[in-house]
């Protein structure tokens, strides 16, 4: 079967790796926008504190989470998994119980999230942590570098047979699928790409920001997003466009999603969430075994390796506006060092900027959409936690198997 994916951040790469594996003919058009969410991600891997109302939500990730060892081991390199823990932290203790009650009534489905315990002195696990905190650690927590999973994806599909091509790709009403090259952009129509070539400092990531309802890392759009411009995000095609030829048509293609599958005559309100993040270094310390910092409401701070912190991330509704910006940073900033005062001399290293795909109704959007073409997005800040499960799901689909899970509460409404 000949199986086109279009888009590659990590819900793409995962469909390519899961076809290919299974013997599809697979073609991966990775457009490179700006504002990738995949590019701008922290990497929290921690589903058990959030969408305590929402089973589906939390099925999605927390299967998506018991798959990434396994994912690990097969993928057979480093992809910046570690199992580090989470600390969820609040000056109040009392505002820990909501939470700890919510890990007590999960835990026996997910003995995977470890045994919670109380920390008295959270700075001892984070050091640059205030002294005025208490915390829970959630010992099953873990972080990801999300391009680096990404890359691993397709480097596995790739020598399973898969191709991957620069440009931006454009349905047709029927679902054909040709490849433009992206206007104002380099690489010419259909170039090859080797994910050999991926830039070995690209983005550590995946975040996961919050959505709301209740959810530990609870998180709303700024209150002075709405009045900010919201620039339209239409692709622009240079040339006339080379037809690749598809059995099947996977569209991961994030913020992207509703406008590649227009052509079909299906609106999908899927829109972007803006996600401002900043990575600091402390000159000389260790900081790649600290856990993860998860307050009641962000920001979220995790340790890396080379004595690397990463603090975000902003939620901001303002379209496809993929720019850092004075106003995020300070918010960014501030929210840090109210958490972590001891980051106040550290160095800033850069900012990245994502745009997270959130489907309108507030679910994900995995399904298919026609007889031939399946949609997988709106993970919103849990891509890099659902992102390689959610391209498991859509692969299964497009190869006319049954998904892992039941997919209707995800399913697109296109009547």
């Amino acid at each position: 079967m000949r199986v086109v994916v279009i888009g590659s951040g990590i819900v793409g790469a995962g469909a390519a790796y899961y076809l290919s594996g299974r013997g599809a003919a697979v073609t991966v058009v990775d457009g490179g926008y700006p504002g990738e969410a995949t590019q701008a991600g922290a990497g929290i891997v921690c589903p058990w504190v959030d969408h305590p109302e929402d089973d589906d939500w939390y099925r999605l990730t927390s299967e998506g989470t018991r798959r990434y060892p396994g994912l690990v081991e097969a993928l057979g390199e480093d992809i910046g998994y570690a199992k580090v823990g989470a600390l969820l932290v609040a000056e109040d203790p009392a505002d820990l119980e909501p939470v700890r009650a919510l890990l007590r009534r999960r835990h026996a489905g997910a003995p995977e999230m470890g045994d919670v315990t109380d920390v008295a002195t959270p700075s001892e696990l984070f050091p640059p942590l205030s002294d005025d905190l208490s915390a829970l650690l959630v010992p099953g927590a873990a972080r990801v570098d999300g391009c680096s999973v990404r890359d691993a994806l397709l480097r596995a599909a790739v020598a399973q047979g898969a191709q991957v091509r620069a440009g931006a790709a454009r349905l047709t009403a029927g679902g054909e699928v040709f490849v433009h090259a992206v206007a104002g952009e380099a690489p010419a129509e259909g170039e090859p790409w080797s994910p050999a070539q991926a830039a070995p400092g690209a983005p550590a990531e995946p975040a996961e920001p919050a959505d709301q309802g209740g959810s530990w890392r609870q998180g709303a759009p700024l209150a002075s997003s709405a009045a900010a411009p919201a620039p339209v995000g239409a692709r622009r095609f240079a040339g006339e466009g080379e037809p690749l030829d598809a059995d099947m048509v996977i569209v991961a293609a994030g913020a992207w999603t509703g406008e590649v599958c227009r052509p079909l005559g299906v609106e999908l309100p899927v829109f972007p969430r803006r996600g401002q993040i900043m990575h600091v270094t402390l000159e000389g310390v260790d900081t790649a075994w600290w856990p993860i910092v998860l307050p009641r409401v962000g920001p979220y701070l995790l340790g890396f390796p080379d004595s690397r912190v990463v603090i975000g991330a902003t939620v901001e509704d303002v379209g496809f506006a993929p720019r850092v910006t004075m106003g995020g940073l300070d918010e960014v900033i501030a929210a840090g060092l109210r958490v972590a005062p001891g980051l106040f001399n550290a160095t800033v290293a850069e900012a990245r900027v994502g745009l997270r795909p959130v489907y309108a109704p507030g679910s994900p959007l995995i399904g298919p959409v026609t007889g031939r073409v399946v949609v997988a997005t709106g993970l919103s800040a849990y891509g890099l936690t659902a992102g390689p499960f959610t391209g498991e799901i859509a692969a299964a689909l497009a190869l006319g198997e049954e998904p892992p899970i039941d997919i209707e509460p995800y399913a697109p409404s296109v009547g």
